[in-house]
Order: C-alpha cells, then structure tokens, then sequence
C-alpha cells in the first residue's frame, strides 16, 4: 500500500508540472507581442504547408523549426523577465544578457526562414 501512496504522488507532481508548462505556454502567448507574430507566421506556414502538399521529411523540418522558433522566444521572455526582477534599473550586464536572448532568437529565425525559402521556394517558382 505504501507503494502505491508514492507512485500516486509521482504521477500527481508530473501532472502539476504540465499544468505549470501550460501556464507559461499560455503566458508566452497571451501577453508576448513577439511570441504572437511567431504564432501568427507559423499559422501561415502550416497553411501554406497544406497548400503547397509538402512531404514528411519537409513538414518534420518545418516542425522543428517553428517549435524551435517558440522555444527559443520562451527562453528569451523567461531570461527577460528574471532579469527584469533582479536587476529592475539600468545595468549594462543585464543589457547585455536580454540582447543576447534577444540575439538567439533573431539566429533562430534567420535558420527557420532559410529552411522555408529551401521548402516553399521551388514550390512557388513551379507555379510560374
């Protein structure tokens, strides 16, 4: 019996956690302008991914990227945000730290365009 009460509470914490995990998913995009344009590109790119008919191998690339793209605009709104509490003035380290996150994401993006240039651009040229 006592086995059973512990695996209960393993299965209640990790349970906890996705609800946690989509708190901040919810976060990131009710009230990130940024993470919004991400959402609404990603919209566009799945819908164009239907309309273009690409493969498995294209829609795992494109997969990844957009999932790619949000992770790295979380890490970036988490870096923001705690370094907006530790530090609510003026710091050049901090600057430094946000415009990098900042910077990883821009780097992200840039791959995620060259990806969909790759995928869609034959696609789109074919139909000229």
């Amino acid at each position: 019996m006592r086995y059973q009460h512990k695996y209960r509470n393993f299965f209640l914490k990790r349970g906890r956690s996705f609800v946690y995990a989509w708190q901040g998913i919810l976060s990131l995009f009710g009230h990130e302008p940024n993470a919004k344009i991400h959402l609404s590109v990603a919209v566009l790119v799945v819908a164009a991914g239907f309309v273009f008919g690409i493969n498995s191998t294209e829609w795992c690339l494109v997969a990844l990227c957009i999932g790619g793209v949000f992770m790295a605009e979380a890490f970036n709104t988490a870096i923001e945000k705690l370094c907006d509490k530790v530090s609510p003035g003026q710091d050049p380290l901090i600057k430094i730290a946000k415009d990098v996150a900042a910077g990883a994401v821009l780097l992200f993006v840039f791959g995620a365009v060259t990806v969909g240039l790759i995928v869609f651009l034959p696609k789109i040229i074919a139909l000229f």
